[in-house]
This record gives C-alpha cells, structure tokens and sequence, in this order.
C-alpha cells in the first residue's frame, strides 16, 4: 500500500500524524527565541592593555609591539591590526574563516601570558576577548534620583545592580559613570620617616588588618564549629585608630598619627547623562543562549517594581536604547510580508481554480508544512531571526506547487468521469514523479548553501536549511493530505452568471483566453524571428552582467539598515580631562537637542 492509498483509505491516521506534528510544531514555536540574525561567531579576537599615563609611541614600544610579537605565531592568523593611543593598546586579531575562535582564543591567552612579565609595571593586566554580538548591551538605561551622588551609587552597586543581574537570561550588568566611594588615606611623608615607618610597611598593615575569611572548624564532641577571621575594617574611626607599630617609648603609632583619612569618592574616569541630566548608566547584556525580546521585557518589568519600591527617593529609570526593538520591529514586518505572501497566494489560487474549495485543499500545504518545519528549527536550535522569516516568506510560493500540480491532475480524472478516490489515486500517482522532480529541483538549489562554511555560512545556513525542510514536507503534503481531502471533498465546478463566482469565474478565463491569444502571436512572431530573438537574449544576458562591474549595483556584506537613531563619536586632543570632554558633549548635546 502506498503512502497516498494509506492517506485516502486511512484518513484518520493522517490526520492524527498532523494533528501531532501540529501540536509539536505550536510547541516549537513558543520555545523559539527572537533574534535579529542567526548567532555567528567572527573569527576575531581582540587584545586591549590600559598603560595609566603612557604617550602613543610609549604605548606602542613598550606594549603593542611586545604582545603583537607574541600573538602573530599563533595558526591560522590572517591580519593583525594594532592601535596605539594615549595610555590605550588595542589589538584585533583577524583568523580565517575555517579557525576555531574559541581555541584561538586560548592560543592568544597562552601567548599573551608568556611575555606578561616584559610589560611595565604600571600596565594592567591584558583583557582578551573575542567578538560576539551576544556582548552588546541588549539595553542601555539611565537612572536618575534625588539622593547624593555618593550615597546613591554605592545603593546601586549594593542592591540595584545585583537584582538586575539575578534575573533570569541576565549574562552581565555593569555600571557606567558615577561618583563611587573611596577611603582615601593621604600620608604624611615626613611623619612617617620621622615614626621610622615606610610607605610598603604602612600598607601591608592596612591589607592584613582587612581580612575576612575562614581558617578551618573546631570539633567538640558532637558539634563542630567554622573558625574564620573577622578582620574588615567597618568604619573610619577603626580606620584612625589601626595600630601600625610600637614607638621606641612603647606607644602605639596609630595611622592618624601618620595619615589623614577622607571619606571621598574616586576619580571619575566615565560619566552618563540621560535627557541632559547626569545619571548613572546600565549596560544589561544578556546570556548566549537567552532570549533578547524575553531578556528585555523582564528587565523593564523590574525596573518598574524598582522604581516603585525606591519611589521615597525619586529614582527613575529612562531607557536610552533597547536592543529589542529593532528586533521586534524587523520579525514584525517579515511578518507582515508573510502574511501578505498568502494573502495574495491565496487570491491567485482562488483566480486560477475558480473554487473556494479547491483552494483552501491546497492552501492546507501552507500550515502543515511550516508548523512541521517549527519542529526542525527548535530540534537544531534555531531561533526566529530575519533569515528564518525570510526563507519562510520566500518558500510560500514552492509550499502549494506540488499540491497544485497534485490537485489539478486529480480534477481532469474526476472531469473524464472518475470516481473521487479513485481519480485521487490515480491522478497522484501519475504525477508523482513530476512532484518529486519539481521539489528536488528546489532542494538541490538551496541545500548547497547550508554547507557554505565560516562567517557567510553561518548566516544563511539557518535561511537555506528552512526552505530545503519546508519544501521537502511540502511534498509530504501534497501526496497525503491533498488527495485524501481531495478524494472527499473535491466536486465538479459549473459556472453560470447566475451567481458571484461563477461571474468571476467566467470574466477570468475570457481575460485568461485573451492574454493566452496574445502569447500565442508573440510566440509566433519568436518562431518566423529567430535570430532576432536569440541576439535581443544574448544583449539583454551580456548587459545584466555588465551592471555590477560598471557600478550600476552594489556590493556590501550587509545592507545598511535604519535602526531610527544614531551615535556621535567626539574626539579630543590627547591629555584631555574628563572634565573638558564632559563639557564638550553637553554643549554637543544642547546643539542636537
């Protein structure tokens, strides 16, 4: 028994095969994340070194070159690029399209370790990361309140700040600007010299009378006790008061003695400003494997409940980019493309078959096939991005051709006087092969760029992969569900001008008989001309290659798309205090606004 003789004859089980496939693929579809495009992993790694107070060309002697030295031996390097500024080295390393970034990675973190011990001290220890999208800050916030910019940062680093980042799909957040607290202890040089201390002694004190940690457990019969030293220092006047030796007379030398201790904040070195008003900024990056769209509405969720619960303090939240947004927007109108690929699908199929019936039979390929495809995309991790909606979009004219041609041939057999299931039967098996050869067509066209690799095939394999899936399941469609709805519900249309759609019907086809009559003269014409028609094809094939060297169209990796804002980058002359630079950006600021 064949698979279109189980389907007419063994209906039910049909239907329950896509009944289940249904709910799986409703399934699938919740489980889907959102994304603007399908997660790639650039094959860059990139090296950055702050050098406190260092020129340029220090930097670039006595930083870059040292690690750019020990960074080139690593394999399957293609380019590096270094950037030497003030007190800033940046490296970017550039791998072929065929390297693992994550072990590159760490061949770049080894080679990097390897000569830590030739940079100047003052350097701080090199940060080495690669390129993900997955490190942008899915939101971008400024929060603003009536406490003292001291008092409030550090009620954001205690509370805020770790609420935010205990949410669920919360990979990092991370505070931008801000007048953080700092114990500033201001020694008196020649105190200290004349108490016979140093500088090195005063600080070894400070750390080890700091500490809090556990020095093991005390057993006592049946019960058992955690030993640790409680050693933080809770405030200043215990501050003041750290013995840091004995005086030659047997006094103590008490760090006042030798110090004067500020509670001050520490040099501002970031500032944020929402809506022209200084701020604190948060930066919410999310998990690799979360959902941006779900990560976004979670975090404005609590930012609300915060903003609630610290409204005595007038703290408010002004969300200055969310990522989500051009997201949401971009599925939303593929969508709608979607939604308009069937639509008018759909009024071509009425046009042509001149049944409502007939039409919603093969409009069913529509459904069944992308609610199975669903089930493929969350199995191999797939997420709903432009790519997948555009494929989606793009094979809603290939999901009803094999039903078409299946439908068309079972209708001429039920017109020669056959009975229903048996012209169902008939009619797809004798086109059986056509389907198969109009399907794999497509498949063979598509399939190839799924096995495209590097940064390219990462891209379009996801767009490739749901069209071949969808296609192929479009055959399963037509030669189950198509003939057993055909078999029963499929009936010999007679139109008359007595009703609608048999006036529509008939306008159509005298329209149809004209443009066929039309094509049959210019088809003729082609027959008596055919050198001309071969040189106009040659001339119109040669020029439509011609337009790309002769610049008529583009080349990009990425069309360039509007995301409805914009940044300013303002660069100012070396050596520029933060100070100068904040001033310069508000006066940017009053200008755009």
């Amino acid at each position: 028994m064949t698979l279109t003789e189980l389907s007419i004859k063994r209906p039910t089980f049909i239907v329950v095969i896509f009944s289940v496939l249904t709910v799986l693929g409703i399934f699938s579809y919740n489980q889907l994340k959102y994304e603007l495009l399908p997660r790639i992993s650039p094959p860059f790694v990139m090296v950055a070194t702050i050098y406190p107070g260092a020129s340029p060309k220090e930097v670039e002697t006595s930083v870059s070159k040292i690690i750019e030295d020990a960074v080139s031996s690593v394999d399957k390097i293609n380019a590096v690029r270094t950037t030497s500024s003030e007190g800033v080295s940046f490296i970017g390393i550039e791998f072929q399209q065929s390297a693992n970034v994550d072990l590159a990675l760490q061949d770049v973190q080894r080679k990097v370790a390897e000569v830590t011990f030739k940079l100047p001290v003052d350097v701080k220890a090199p940060t080495i990361t690669k390129f993900a999208l997955d490190e942008i800050p899915v939101l971008r916030v400024g929060v603003t309140s009536t406490m003292p910019s001291k008092e409030f940062y550090q009620l954001l680093k205690d509370h805020i700040q770790p609420r935010i980042s205990k949410l669920s799909g919360i990979g990092q957040v991370t505070l931008i600007g801000g007048r953080e607290r700092e114990i500033k202890i201001n020694l008196d040089a020649q105190r200290v010299r004349s108490y016979g201390l140093s500088i090195l002694q005063i600080t070894n004190v400070i750390k080890m009378s700091n500490l809090d940690f556990p020095t093991g457990k005390i057993k006592e019969g049946a019960e058992q006790f955690v030993v640790r030293i409680a050693g933080k220092i809770n405030s200043l006047d215990e501050l003041r008061n750290l013995v840091l030796a004995k005086s030659k007379q047997g006094g103590d030398i008490k760090l006042s003695d030798v110090a004067e201790i500020q509670d001050g904040e520490k040099e501002l070195i970031t500032a944020s400003r929402i809506n022209g008003k200084s701020s604190v900024g948060i930066f919410v990056q999310k998990q690799s494997d979360a959902n941006t769209v779900e990560v976004s509405k979670i975090v404005r969720e609590e930012l609300k409940n915060i903003e609630s619960a610290y409204a005595s303090i007038n703290l408010k939240f002004d969300v200055a980019q969310d990522g989500s947004q051009f997201t949401t927007e971009a599925a939303d109108a593929v969508k709608y493309d979607l939604t308009l690929a069937i639509f008018f699908v759909a009024i071509v199929m009425l046009s042509f078959l001149h049944s409502i019936r007939n039409s919603v039979i093969v409009m069913v390929a529509i459904p069944a096939s992308l609610v199975s495809t669903f089930i493929v995309m969350y199995a191999l991790n797939y997420t709903l991005n432009i790519m997948t909606l555009l494929a989606m979009s793009l094979v809603i004219g290939i999901l009803v051709d094999d039903s078409i041609v299946v439908l068309e041939n079972i209708y001429r057999h039920i017109e020669m006087g056959k009975e229903k299931r048996e012209a169902s039967l008939v009619g797809r098996n004798e086109i059986g092969f056509s389907a198969l050869s109009i399907t794999l067509v497509d498949v063979v066209v598509f399939l190839p760029l799924a096995l495209v690799s590097g940064l390219i095939g990462n891209i379009i394999r996801q767009f490739s992969v749901v069209v071949v899936v969808s296609t192929l399941l479009s055959l399963f469609v037509s030669f189950t569900i198509t003939p057993m709805l055909a078999s029963r519900f499929v009936k010999l249309e007679h139109f008359t001008k007595r009703t609608l759609m048999g006036r529509f019907a008939l306008w159509f086809e005298s329209m149809y008989h004209k443009l066929s009559a039309n094509y049959i003269t210019v088809l003729k014409w082609s027959l008596r001309s055919r050198g001309k028609v071969a040189l106009l094809t040659t001339v119109m094939f040669l020029a439509s290659f011609s337009l790309l060297p002769l610049g008529f169209i583009g080349s990009e990796f990425i069309t360039q798309s509007d995301r409805g804002e914009f940044a300013v980058t303002i660069e100012l002359p070396p050596g520029s205090t933060i100070e100068n630079t904040n001033h310069v950006t508000q006066q940017v600021e009053n200008i755009l606004s």
